[in-house]
């Protein structure tokens, strides 16, 4: 194993198995990514990671790149993609698939974010008024005209 982040692995005391397998253990790329590795197993289901090769012990054995592959989907976790979502932009980057189209989807992501904070920032204000009128039945304060809930 030659790539540079193969040498990032080494450093935090993990290393391909010996024994004429080459690829690391679960417990190798969980601990390597942050993650647990019922997280790795759940991926595979979903189909973010594809399923690693197996020992003739039913060890799984997955590329260097996996530990990669998991911190980019719980980045893109972090930053509000959904795991479908996630699903698309590794599909899409794919060798043979030309554009991965992160800029576009992250471009998106961010409309959506912008209008989920304004919701949040209406509801922050109502919340405010509520607090201030000392609304403190729900009933009672949908009676009063002076309510600031937005009662459908």
């Amino acid at each position: 194993m030659t790539e540079p982040e193969d040498a990032d692995l080494m450093g935090c005391g993990l290393a391909p198995m010996n024994g004429g397998y080459e690829g690391l253990r679960s417990g190798q790329v969980a601990e390597a990514a942050g993650v647990n590795p019922q997280t790795l197993r759940y991926y595979e289901r979903r189909g973010l990671l594809t399923e690693p090769e197996r020992t003739l012990g039913g060890h799984r054995l997955y590329p260097a790149d996996t530990v990669t592959v998991v911190r980019a989907i719980k980045t893109a976790q972090g930053l509000g993609f959904t795991l479908d979502e996630i699903a698309d932009l590794l599909a899409a980057a794919r060798p043979g698939h030309g554009n991965a189209g992160l800029r576009d989807r992250a471009r998106e992501k961010l409309v959506e974010v912008e209008q989920r904070i304004t919701d949040l920032q209406t509801i922050r204000s109502t919340l405010h008024e509520a607090i201030g009128t000392g609304c403190d039945d729900l009933l009672a304060c949908a009676r009063q005209p002076s309510c600031p809930l937005p009662f459908i």
